[in-house]
């Protein structure tokens, strides 16, 4: 039994690869040295522990003792899993785009000099070269003769990586006044532009919810009454939620449309998707008032509390594997299913309702003639509460995915302003309090704590945005002047640490990437951070510091008025406060 460094680490991810051949270090100071001091270059290879394509580099490549052999010979191997340290993915996945031109995705692969300046810059990658892509041990021993052998040219082009890299950040900062309604209909035309007529949405397979966008045009519509935001928020969180995205047995959604039409997900359910979904479908049922909406908010909410809520706070995130195949947890064969509703009680006809209402069928959607299920009509069968119970008991034949135990500090925040949304005030409150005695001790604000460990890793810009978002929500809604004195000292807090010479930073670390106002995974810490600075700006009637923030977001104003469907948060903001 091999065992590396990573069996001092907290992170469920890191652990996942404890006992990896390969001599794995975490990110850090004394790993960066290392390599330096024995002039190896680095591989870096960034995850998250509910990863699917990570687990299969781990299985093929990770694991495998040749591979191992050629990276412990030749490289300084760190590990980082990406929910831990979100900067420094966040800079990597940037190197990735600008060296590829495509985005980028886990597990992140990335191979730099012995001073940490990048040469290569991949995901997955298979173990050994196949249909023209060069494997895992070609490519690294490829690079290692490269390295020996024409030193100077391998120098050279990692500077000139470098200085395209240093070039690309500042290309973001390009100082222009906003416009205010020519933003808002450059961002609506813009989402129209990309909008899927067809099966609704935004772009093409593989499909992700965008609940930032939709968030956007629903503020939107709700100040400027623009219908054109309203139906395609509405058809797209439709058609979301009558997909096969939307887990139609035990709620919550999944984290992305590997289809265009929302039939079959990657079945990763994540807490943040999850939280900036809720709030969307709150804000689209309080403005359409169609019970559709309405169910989708009350069972997400079902599902969070079910699966990841524990000791009062939720759990990152939920894998997509189930006894080592992809969403074997989730499906359902067409004659188990049947089996498990007549035994359950339902008729021949009952059944058969059930089973079309669901589009379970005997050729199935998925793999092995197995069904994802969706909804296929709006008509609901008669006994369908009989029959979700029936399905789920079901489901339980089969292990329930690795659940992650981190507890985030800014996911839980998305989680609260959800709650605040949906109307939970009280349950809002009450995941807010427990996540401050939790995560925010002797006046030090953390960014997250694994269940069963310590306190270890301190806030990043995101658990500052995200926090103070969900106090100012708390405030709103109780007038409790504490929560406005909380938010108001960790945005001062917030702007010493992570404000420096006009540039705001993710972190306050050795190791500083930039804050970027576009929306990734989630909404972007910074566009949030100046939303809640506009927030503050207006309940305390501070003329200086509005003028302060509207600076801070005109530094991307030129970004801004080009790229409008890049920032919905940043266009909240815009919308709601100038």
């Amino acid at each position: 039994m091999h065992t590396n460094e990573l069996i001092h680490e907290d992170s469920p991810y890191l652990l996942q690869h404890a006992h990896n051949p390969v001599h794995w270090m975490a990110w850090s100071e004394k790993a960066l040295l290392k390599a330096k001091d024995e002039n190896k270059l680095i591989f870096l290879s960034i995850g998250y522990s509910t990863c699917h394509w990570c687990h299969v580099m781990e299985r093929e490549t990770f694991e495998d003792e040749v591979s191992a052999k050629l990276l412990n010979d030749s490289y300084i191997s760190i590990k980082v899993d990406r929910e831990e340290m979100p900067d420094l993915d966040k800079y990597y996945q940037d190197v990735h785009y600008l060296l590829t031109k495509r985005s980028g995705g886990w597990p992140l692969s990335i191979i730099m000099t012995p001073t940490g300046q990048v040469i290569f810059a991949g995901t997955y990658l298979p173990p050994v070269s196949a249909q023209g892509r060069m494997g895992f041990r070609e490519l690294t021993s490829f690079i290692k003769g490269k390295f020996n052998d024409e030193y100077e040219e391998v120098q050279k082009s990692a500077q000139s990586i470098e200085a395209a890299i240093k070039h690309y950040e500042r290309s973001f900062e390009q100082k222009q006044s906003i416009e205010k309604v020519a933003v808002v209909e450059a961002f609506v035309s813009n989402v129209k532009a990309s909008y899927d007529d067809v099966s609704k949405g935004v772009g093409s397979a593989p499909k992700f919810p965008h609940a930032s966008t939709w968030n956007a045009l629903l503020d939107i519509y709700t100040q400027t009454g623009n219908l054109e935001a309203l139906y395609m928020s509405e058809d797209a969180l439709s058609a979301m939620a009558r997909g096969g995205i939307n887990d139609q047995i035990e709620g919550g959604f999944y984290r992305y449309s590997v289809d265009e039409a929302w039939v079959i997900p990657h079945f990763e359910k994540m807490l943040y998707t999850n939280a900036e979904l809720i709030e969307v479908y709150a804000k689209l049922y309080a403005i359409t008032q169609k019970p559709l909406f309405k169910e989708v908010v009350n069972q997400t909410i079902e599902a969070m509390d079910e699966r990841f809520l524990k000791e009062g706070l939720y759990l990152s995130a939920s894998d997509a594997d189930s006894e080592g195949e992809e969403g074997k947890y989730f499906v359902f064969g067409f004659a188990e299913a049947k089996e498990a509703l007549l035994n359950g009680g339902l008729s021949e006809v009952e059944a058969k309702a059930v089973m079309d209402y669901f589009g379970i069928t005997k050729f199935g959607n998925f793999e092995h003639q197995r069904t994802n299920p969706t909804l296929t009509c709006n008509e609901k069968p008669a006994r369908l509460n009989d029959a979700i119970t029936l399905l789920k008991q079901e489901r339980q034949k089969v292990a329930y995915p690795f659940i992650d135990t981190k507890i985030l500090t800014a996911w839980n925040a998305l989680m609260v302003t959800a709650l605040f949304e949906a109307g939970l005030h009280e349950k809002a409150t009450t995941v807010l309090e427990t996540l401050l005695q939790t995560l925010h001790v002797n006046h030090t604000l953390y960014h997250q704590i694994v269940i069963g460990g310590s306190l270890k890793v301190e806030a990043l810009l995101e658990d500052y945005a995200f926090v103070i978002e969900a106090l100012l929500r708390a405030y709103a809604h109780s007038n409790e002047a504490r929560y406005l004195e909380l938010a108001k000292r960790l945005s001062h807090e917030a702007e010493q640490k992570f404000y420096k010479e006009g540039t705001w930073y993710l972190s306050d670390k050795a190791f500083r990437a930039k804050a970027v106002l576009e929306d990734n995974s989630y909404k972007s810490p910074l566009s949030t951070m100046i939303k809640n600075l506009f927030e503050l700006a207006k309940i305390e009637n501070d003329t200086a510091l509005f003028i302060r923030t509207k600076d801070m977001l005109e530094s991307f104003g030129s970004g801004i008025q080009k790229y409008a469907h890049a920032y919905p948060e940043a266009v909240r903001a815009i919308t709601l406060y100038m």
